[in-house]
């Protein structure tokens, strides 16, 4: 019974998604041809689309994008590697899982990006203040995710592994790690969010290069079709990062 019902309920979303869509571009173009809304606020879709065209064949995004994307990747590897051995660390102890776990979630709902001015004071208008933001910012969903992975395994596997002769390395690889990952994981998957968010917002604000250096010199050029049309660019490279990454995790989760 249950089986024919997914497909029309997956059909139902995506005709329900584009008929939105299709509404949303409508009263775009009513705005910019009918509604008298200044095409330098408000772009006619047509000329966005076009100018989106132009940007992908001529390739003009790719040092922007290599940009960005080299930033995102240091900067997540980095936020990666470092929450989960510090998470790890932390969850061994319920004395330090009582100290830091409070502290790094207080520190993760501070704004983040209110260091933006520091971290350029300190390296720069360059890719480096852009790193050093987004993992900043991803480090923290990460580790607190660790933490709470490790921290609540059930501690009946860990006495029966100990009671088998269980060492601490098959300890970890066998019990802790499989039991904590999909935790860790849905940590990192959040983790790369932010980076990517951050990394794209601090290139608005403050940077030399990027896509978001790119939005705003095309705005300051009064180019406004074009720099729609990089937003909407931008919007699709998050939507297929995340959309990767989602798919590795539920890779992950079956293997």
């Amino acid at each position: 019974m249950n089986g024919p019902r997914k497909p029309a309920g997956r059909a139902a979303i995506l005709a329900t998604q584009a008929a939105f869509i299709a509404i949303v571009l409508m009263v775009w173009y009513l705005a910019t041809t009918r509604w008298g809304v200044s095409r330098i606020l408000l772009p006619n879709p047509i000329a966005v689309w076009h100018a989106l065209v132009s940007v992908l064949w001529t390739g003009e995004y790719l040092p922007d994008l290599r940009v960005t994307l080299f930033e995102l990747a240091i900067a997540f590897a980095i936020s990666a590697t470092s929450g989960v051995v510090i998470g790890y660390f932390v969850s061994r102890s319920s004395y330090r899982v009582r100290v830091f776990e409070p502290l790094f979630a207080a520190m993760y709902a501070v704004p983040l990006i209110l260091l933006i001015p520091l971290y350029v004071l300190w390296f720069g208008l360059g890719p480096a203040s852009k790193i050093a933001l987004g993992a900043t910012i991803s480090f923290f969903p990460v580790v607190l995710n660790t933490v709470t992975g490790f921290s609540h395994v059930d501690r009946a596997l860990v006495t029966a592994a100990r009671s088998m002769g269980a060492s601490d390395y098959h300890l970890f690889r066998f019990v802790l790690l499989p039991a904590a990952f999909p935790v860790i994981l849905a940590g990192m998957r959040l983790g790369f969010t932010v980076a990517l968010l951050s990394i794209i917002g601090s290139e608005v604000l403050a940077s030399l290069a990027g896509l978001g250096h790119h939005i705003v010199e095309l705005s300051e050029n009064m180019e406004p079709a074009r720099m729609f049309a990089y937003v909407g660019f931008v919007v699709a490279i998050a939507a297929l990062l995340n959309f990767a990454v989602s798919r590795l995790e539920a890779w992950v989760r079956r293997s």
